[in-house]
């Protein structure tokens, strides 16, 4: 009967953290109950984001679980891809996870788009597969490999379940939950031709290896379109210990034209819960070095605010 009781009062909470106006308690009862409770006693569902996308989704992964409590992922990174993504144009998704970027911008460039979605992980591409199949997405074109800045076999570690997402080639001390190696490609080789021309946003999340892919795509950059915009999550001490450094990645997008904005994020539940109730901030150029975990934006425009 407890257990009963208290799996109503999960979707009791969940229901009242998505759809009740106002910000009474949310915060809290997302951070303090509803996280730690569908961690450690998962649900495995099929859920809409707020979008109206459908998703399976176990609630013990990180990313998995968000989605189920509050409906989005990143919602600054959503909003912003919003404001970018248009019908006709070409998202980009390197380290797509489950493909939740990559079902939004499916929606966004339309049947006359084109997404590219690519993850290394087998079973997050058999995920990003299902949920393209379940949204019927028919203009993703899913692609499992890793990415790095020549051919080369990677080995990924997967260091807890609570976390999926941070699959990484970055070496790890503890005991990994689990390994699996795959071959990596350049970027300007995994794309075709035409879907580097077109290409409107060209987004990295690869926990670690930004450096690597940026450099596979340098080649390539001045056969991207004027407009087109490069949104890559770094975290610096990550990058170093695989021998890279985010300075010289700043130093090689400035050289090639691009300017560096940083978007706000926050991955705690709380600021989850507040994110949903305020408008997202527009990236902020960013001129200072960058010391921990952050979305920057790289794009041809010059300005303070990249509205």
């Amino acid at each position: 009967m407890r257990d009963t009781i208290s799996e109503a009062l999960v979707t009791l909470g969940r229901r009242y953290l998505r759809d009740a106006p106002g910000p009474l308690g949310k915060e809290r009862l997302a951070a303090q109950y509803l996280n730690p409770r569908l961690r450690d006693r998962p649900r495995r569902r099929c859920s809409e984001s707020e979008s109206g996308a459908r998703f399976a989704l176990d609630t013990q992964d990180l990313i998995q679980r968000y989605l189920y409590m509050f409906g989005v992922w990143e919602p600054n990174m959503t909003h912003w891809l919003r404001s970018r993504l248009r019908p006709g144009d070409t998202f980009v998704d390197v380290g797509a996870n489950i493909g939740y970027f990559s079902v939004l911008a499916s929606r966004l460039v339309g049947g006359d788009g084109q997404v590219v979605a690519v993850e290394a992980s087998p079973v997050f591409h058999r995920r990003l597969l299902q949920h393209a199949r379940l949204n019927e997405c028919d203009n993703i074109r899913a692609v499992n490999t890793a990415v790095a800045d020549t051919r080369k076999l990677l080995t990924f570690i997967l260091a807890s379940s609570h976390n999926m997402g941070a699959n990484s080639i970055v070496p790890y001390d503890g005991t990994a939950e689990s390994t699996f190696d795959m071959e990596a490609l350049p970027l300007a080789e995994v794309l075709r031709p035409e879907e580097i021309t077109t290409a409107r946003v060209i987004k990295v999340d690869v926990e670690g290896a930004e450096g690597s892919v940026i450099r596979g795509l340098l080649p390539v950059l001045d056969r991207l379109r004027p407009d087109a915009e490069i949104t890559v999550e770094v975290t610096p001490s990550r990058m170093e210990q695989v021998g890279d450094c985010v300075d010289e990645l700043l130093d090689a997008m400035r050289q090639r034209g691009f300017h560096v904005y940083r978007l706000a994020n926050d991955y705690s539940p709380a600021g989850y819960a507040a994110a949903r109730r305020r408008r997202p901030p527009a990236p902020a150029r960013w001129r200072g070095p960058v010391t921990g975990e952050s979305d920057l934006v790289f794009s041809r425009i010059d300005a303070e605010l990249l509205s």
